[in-house]
């Protein structure tokens, strides 16, 4: 990944390539010894690495296609210990994703003047809080609202956010979920961010 906050679990070069065809996303594999979990990976990480290839394909594809695992041409019946006789399906997206993801600044992006910042969520009531930080210190915050919450991602989108007042550098564009619990039930809010440079 681009963003040095997110991560991935499968080694480099582990797929040979994919293909589409109909209503089906067919993933190649490179190595037997994926077939297997890897000690220290837990089952919930192995479920999640397979959904992230699903999620991703399908973005590729722009299409909600089932995805299928192969290794040397042929139908593979786990992966990472995962069952992958049959196609997959995705799974419900407030059970495998952040509930706060960033899709505009990108990584590293500059700006200058204002710039508008969107993404996707599930968080209380709609309620998304965004600020900017140069450090640890927080130099504008505010907040918008989202299309829906609850039982998927729904995307929301930032009022333009002036950033003409700041001195130029690189600062943190932050999203979050809202916690009306102020942290006391649960993981907190869930975060997501993004370097960007204001010019």
């Amino acid at each position: 990944p681009a963003d040095p906050d997110y991560r991935s679990p499968w080694p480099q070069g582990a797929f040979a390539d994919a293909s589409f065809a109909g209503d089906l996303v067919t993933v190649n594999l490179t190595d037997a010894s994926l077939h297997d979990r890897p000690a220290g990976m837990s089952q919930d990480e192995a479920e999640i690495a397979i959904q992230q290839v699903v999620y991703t394909m399908q973005a590729a594809v722009q299409a909600r296609a089932a995805v299928e695992f192969k290794l040397d041409g042929n139908p593979i019946d786990q992966v990472l210990g995962v069952p992958t006789s049959e196609p997959l399906a995705e799974a419900p997206q407030a059970e495998v994703l952040s509930l706060m993801s960033i899709t505009s600044p990108a990584e590293g992006e500059a700006v200058s003047g204002s710039f508008t910042a969107s993404g996707v969520g599930s968080s209380f009531e709609a309620n998304v809080q965004w600020q900017v930080k140069q450090g640890d210190k927080v130099v504008k915050s505010g907040y918008t609202t989202a299309e829906g919450y609850g039982d998927k991602l729904y995307p929301w989108q930032t009022d333009a956010i002036d950033v003409s007042d700041l001195t130029p550098g690189d600062y943190t564009f932050i999203a979050m979920t809202d916690d009306p619990s102020g942290g006391a039930e649960g993981n907190g809010p869930d975060v997501d961010t993004r370097t960007i440079t204001v010019e």
